[in-house]
């Protein structure tokens, strides 16, 4: 299956202003995950003729959130790559940066390796669980459609450092997810309407710490 006409390449490199090198490498990827994905079941299929709305454009609209000194991305449960491959191909060229796709099954991280070398990305593929990984800080934490926010939360905040910002793509639910997440977390949560969704919502998380209740007095 390929990419249809409703938003193609063409589209993403108007709307975004991506230089020509860059959208090629994308359509790169964009090939090599219609080949792979009947046999590596990377995404639902249904969303292959919309590759470049639902699955580009919606990685894509993070990277204007990225701070220009940010050289440390993790992205979490990467899959096929979104939004984390995505983002270290439009920043391939940004001197010293480095994106860690965190990703525990197998075929996924081999499918994520073959797409960094035939794009030149500048990533380094865990094939692991976050929770395994100690000692990485980053920058920016990046998800898209990984867990519930309180989940994603605990999963993220060993990533965290002083001025880290969180980037995750979330769903309708959120408003219900913020509220449960609220009672172990502190945060500064910005929610940003998706470029490419809209029921969908991109949260700029800030501040990150886990909040405790007060003892109450013996």
């Amino acid at each position: 299956m390929t990419p249809s006409e409703d938003y193609s390449a063409l589209d993403f490199a108007r709307d975004l202003g991506v230089a020509r090198e860059t959208v090629s490498r994308l359509s790169t990827y964009v090939d090599l995950l219609c080949k792979r994905n009947q046999q590596l079941n990377l995404v639902a299929a249904s969303t292959l003729p919309h590759v470049w709305r639902r699955h580009i454009l919606d990685s894509a609209q993070l990277l204007e959130h990225i701070p220009p000194h940010a050289t440390t991305l993790v992205d979490l449960g990467s899959g096929a790559g979104f939004p984390g491959m995505v983002l270290a191909i439009m920043l391939a060229d940004r001197p010293g940066l480095k994106v860690h796709l965190v990703e525990s099954i197998g075929k996924k991280c081999r499918f994520l390796e073959e797409v960094a070398a035939a794009t030149a990305a500048p990533v380094e593929v865990h094939c692991s669980r976050a929770e395994a990984l100690a000692g990485l800080k980053a920058d920016v934490v990046t998800a898209r459609a990984l867990a519930p926010l309180d989940r994603l939360l605990e999963l993220a905040s060993p990533f965290f450092r002083d001025g880290t910002i969180g980037l995750f793509l979330k769903g309708k639910s959120l408003p219900a997810e913020l509220t449960l997440a609220a009672k172990s977390w502190k945060l500064d949560s910005t929610p940003i309407p998706s470029r490419s969704d809209p029921s969908g919502t991109l949260l700029r998380v800030t501040g990150l710490t886990t909040w405790r209740k007060p003892r109450k007095p013996s």
